[in-house]
Order: C-alpha cells, then sequence, then structure tokens
C-alpha cells in the first residue's frame, strides 16, 4: 500500500534568491511604532528574509486611514506587498476587512484557508475569531493578518514568507509579479 500524499514544494536553495519590496501596516486604536510588537516582528522577519522594507506605519482602526496608507504605497508603486497586522477580529472596531476586500481586484481565497488551518494546529477554534485574508490591488499583494503576535508569526513563517521567495516550488507569488496587471 502506497503511502498517503505529503504536501509538496518548498525552498530550493540552489535557485536565485530575488528580494521583494514589503511594507508593514499596523492597525491599532490602542499602539503606536514604540508599543507595536506585532509590527516590529513582521519588519525582522522581512529583513531577516532577506527582503527590502518598504514602510511601516500604524494607523488607526478607521476605514479611510487604512484604504489611505495603503493607497499611497501602491500609488508611489514602491511597494510589491503589504501585510497588515491588526483589525481582523469580530468587534465593532475591527474593520481592516472592510476596508481592504472592496478594493481587492482579486481575492486570495486561499490564503484564508490555509492561515485558518496553520492557526487551528496553534491556538484550536480560537482560529474562528480571526477573518484573515488577502488579494491583489493594483499588482500589490495584500495580506490582511491578526495582531497577536502569534497570528503574525503563523501568518509570516508558515504561509506568507514561503510565497514571497522566489525559491519556493513548485510554485510562488514572486514569479507571477511581472504578470499582475495583464490585460
Amino acid at each position: 500500500m502506497s503511502e498517503a500524499p505529503k504536501p509538496g514544494g518548498g525552498i530550493k536553495p540552489d535557485l536565485p534568491f530575488t528580494p521583494v519590496r514589503v511594507a508593514v501596516l499596523t492597525i491599532s486604536d490602542t499602539r503606536d511604532e514604540a508599543t507595536d510588537t506585532s509590527g516590529q516582528i513582521l519588519v525582522e522577519r522581512v529583513r531577516t528574509a532577506g527582503h527590502d522594507l518598504g514602510g511601516r506605519v500604524v494607523v488607526r482602526d478607521d476605514i479611510d486611514q487604512i484604504r489611505a496608507q495603503v493607497r499611497s504605497w501602491i500609488d508611489s508603486k514602491t511597494v510589491d506587498a503589504i501585510v497588515t497586522t491588526g483589525g481582523t477580529g469580530l468587534t465593532g472596531r475591527d474593520v481592516t476587512v472592510e476596508a481592504l476586500e472592496p478594493l481587492f481586484d482579486k481575492k486570495i481565497d486561499g490564503f484564508s484557508v490555509i492561515f485558518h488551518l496553520v492557526s487551528y494546529a496553534t491556538v484550536g477554534l480560537s482560529t474562528l475569531q480571526s477573518r484573515a485574508t488577502a488579494g491583489l490591488i493594483d499588482g500589490v499583494f495584500v495580506f490582511c493578518l491578526p495582531g497577536s503576535n502569534g497570528a503574525v508569526k503563523d501568518g509570516w513563517d508558515r504561509v506568507i514568507s514561503a510565497q514571497l521567495d522566489s525559491r519556493h516550488k513548485p510554485c510562488n507569488m514572486v514569479e507571477l509579479m511581472p504578470r499582475l496587471l495583464e490585460r
């Protein structure tokens, strides 16, 4: 009897690495840059992975502020990806999803599925309280993670980092970047 298939792929170290420009946006009514531990974790991981930090900003849980910052980075054409942390929960002040999903040209449905699979292994059924999402806005990848340090680590370490690594096979999001705005 043959073994069940295992998830394939992984980093192929013999291939060249292509750094991408990643911006980090923290959405919080209670944190500033000095107290923003989840944003700092992302910044450190982006740099450790060999990518360029395209910016780091903290904004309030406010639809207009969230959209304005994301739009600013996208319009500047200086970032390839944006990772947000915070505002994906269920409370009345959690508005990241409402701010950004309407801007998505394409939603990356599988991101939420895989994030919840990874998160379930860490926090169990509490993953139901997250509305983590991802999509494309004008050729820029936007990943929306919860605000906890654990969720940021799970999201970056176990999902986003591999897809933003040009050496990940059988495929990765970096190789799609030149074709994202095709018509």
